[in-house]
């Protein structure tokens, strides 16, 4: 079985920009159809090109990443997963944005590698949630 890799938003950020070739090289090496984002994500750039005014080269940039990856929908596993994760890090007296939570639980839902560069990551327990930094 391959490994299927959930991408977070700084991750998707990174390539839209299509400055960083390590990255750009990276993903060339992951098979069609074995990396997606969530629709947390996607609501999450939608949000970044709002403020910005919809710039078009980013816009343009986010429409070539669509054809390439797929947007997975939050579904009633990843709010299960959320819960979860929220209580058990609450316990532990660790708090992350709700947004990284819920990318976070949707990886987990769909028994993703999470990929990001995003330290806050690294919060969450490794048998929770595998992450990547690319």
């Amino acid at each position: 079985m391959s490994m299927h890799y959930l991408l977070d938003t700084n991750i998707i950020s990174h390539i839209m920009q299509g400055r960083d070739n390590d990255l750009l090289n990276r993903l060339t090496q992951v098979a069609v159809g074995q990396a997606s984002m969530s629709s947390i994500t996607l609501a999450e750039l939608e949000y970044g090109l709002h403020r910005r005014g919809q710039p078009t080269r980013l816009r343009n940039a986010l429409t070539q990443v669509l054809l390439r990856i797929d947007v997975l929908s939050w579904d009633e596993e990843a709010a299960i997963r959320y819960g979860e994760l929220c209580n058990n890090l609450e316990s532990q007296g660790i708090n992350l944005s709700d947004f990284d939570m819920m990318i976070a639980a949707h990886a987990a839902s769909v028994k993703s590698t999470l990929v990001s560069r995003d330290k806050a990551f690294s919060k969450i327990p490794p048998d929770y949630v595998s992450l990547e930094i690319w």
